[in-house]
Parts: C-alpha cells; sequence; structure tokens
C-alpha cells in the first residue's frame, strides 16, 4: 500500500465518501463503505478513516457542536473542501469517474444499470448515467445524516428508506442535490409528503392535512399518521432541512 502524500483524486473520493458515512461511524475502520473504498485508491480502511476524521477538522457544523474532530488537516485537505464543499453534483460525478477509471471500467458498469438502459446510446446515457449518479449520492447522503433512520418513524430498515426531496426533483434543478432539501422517511410517510398529504412545519414538527384528519378515526390512519401529529422530528447529524425548503413545501405542496 502507498505511504506517500494523499494525491487530488484520492482526496475527492475520500471526500465524497465522507458525507456518506454516518458520523458515528467514520472513525472505524471496518465500515462497510471504508473497507470497500479503501484499496481501490491503494490506501488501508485505517488510512482512509483516518483521513475521513481529518475532514470533521473542516467541517463547521461537528464544530459548532463541539466535535472538532482530527487537527491534522493538511492543506490539500482544505483546498479539496473548499473547492467541492457545495458543489453535490461536481463531487458526485468526478468521484464515480475517478473510481472507474482506477477499476478500467465504465461509470454505468460501476451503477450496474439494468441491462436494458445499458443499450441506450450519446446524450440519454449520458443523462441517464449522470442522473443515477446523483441520486445515489443524494440518498447516501441523506440516510447517513439521519443515521440510517426515518425521522417520523425511527425505522431503520435501509430497504425502507427514502431521501425525501422537500422541494421535489423537479422543481428546482439548482436545490435537486442539496442535502438540506432532503429528509429521511419511510415509503408510506415519503409517498405521503410527495403527495402533500403530510408537511414539516418551520419547527420541525409532522402536520396532517384535512384529508387525513378526516379519517382519524380509522385504525390504520391512527397507527400510521394520527400517533404522529405535531411530534417533533428527528433531527440529522447534519444538513438540518432548510427553513425555506420546508415552507416552501407548506405553501406549494402540502394539501391544508
Amino acid at each position: 500500500m502507498a505511504r506517500d502524500n494523499w494525491n487530488k483524486e484520492q482526496l475527492i473520493v475520500a471526500l465524497n465518501l465522507y458525507w456518506k458515512i454516518p458520523y458515528n461511524k467514520i472513525s472505524g475502520s471496518s465500515n462497510s463503505l471504508i473497507k470497500q473504498t479503501a484499496p481501490i485508491i491503494d490506501r488501508t480502511p485505517a488510512a482512509l478513516a483516518y483521513k475521513l476524521m481529518n475532514f470533521t477538522s473542516l467541517d463547521s457544523e461537528k464544530q459548532k457542536i463541539g466535535n472538532k474532530g482530527k487537527s491534522a488537516a493538511s492543506s490539500s485537505d482544505k483546498e479539496i473542501w473548499n473547492e467541492y464543499f457545495g458543489q453535490w453534483e461536481k463531487l458526485a460525478l468526478d468521484s464515480s469517474a475517478i473510481l472507474a477509471t482506477i477499476q478500467n471500467k465504465s461509470i454505468e458498469d460501476i451503477l450496474e444499470l439494468e441491462p436494458e438502459l445499458k443499450f441506450t446510446e450519446g446524450r440519454e446515457k449520458e443523462r441517464i448515467v449522470k442522473t443515477r449518479v446523483n441520486q445515489n449520492d443524494f440518498r447516501q447522503r441523506i440516510l447517513a445524516s439521519y443515521n440510517g433512520k426515518c425521522s417520523i418513524t425511527g425505522i431503520s430498515i435501509t430497504s425502507l428508506l427514502v431521501a425525501s426531496h422537500i422541494i421535489p426533483w423537479s422543481k428546482n434543478i439548482q436545490e435537486r442535490l442539496n442535502p438540506k432539501n432532503g429528509i429521511c422517511l419511510n415509503n408510506i410517510h415519503d409517498k405521503a409528503f410527495d403527495k402533500g398529504l403530510i408537511t414539516i412545519t418551520s419547527d420541525f414538527k409532522v402536520k396532517l392535512s384535512d384529508s387525513i384528519l378526516e379519517k382519524r378515526k380509522e385504525k390504520n390512519i391512527q397507527k400510521y399518521f394520527i400517533e404522529y401529529e405535531n411530534q417533533p422530528i428527528v433531527l440529522p447529524d447534519r444538513f438540518s432541512p432548510s427553513i425555506e425548503f420546508l415552507e416552501y413545501h407548506h405553501q406549494n405542496i402540502f394539501n391544508k
């Protein structure tokens, strides 16, 4: 394994990984994503985990809660952080391209696209690959921020969780990949949120639409919705939902 300084490509991959792992699992070299990624970029899991901890010293959200992380962030770490912070699409695409190149694969091979999509050509194929990379990375960032749990119910079965957009994907191109425009919900509440049957208020509480409240005597409605009325959601470790985006959802999506 290499023991020289980290190059730019390695740092880009590491930074993208940083946002995909819950903070309380970053320091462990046994994390599956760390173990999977480390050999690809010619680093040990321990070295990659340590680099991720270095990034925490640059993370203002972590510093606000007194979590300064390792203090050994290098000038190269800071350069990569400053170049890519907030540039979510660029970070996702650049990291995916680097990993694909190292493994002598195409990005679509790494994504394991459905067979029928692999035969798509030209700009349409490029669009599909780009969208899939962005969607996958957005989902991983949101689930990591919420520690893999639904913010309303606490359900932690990954296959039942959705990285819900507060402002719908199609409504705001600039904010569609912003983690503050995401919230981790289970499948049922994601669909209800998307259809405007529920919303999250600016003080982070669940609000139900009249169409649900009208059915409040039904047993299943009580179980899946009424129980959570006016209850606070569990906020993420990082990227708390934007109040501006929540207000947009309340005004434009929610069925009052």
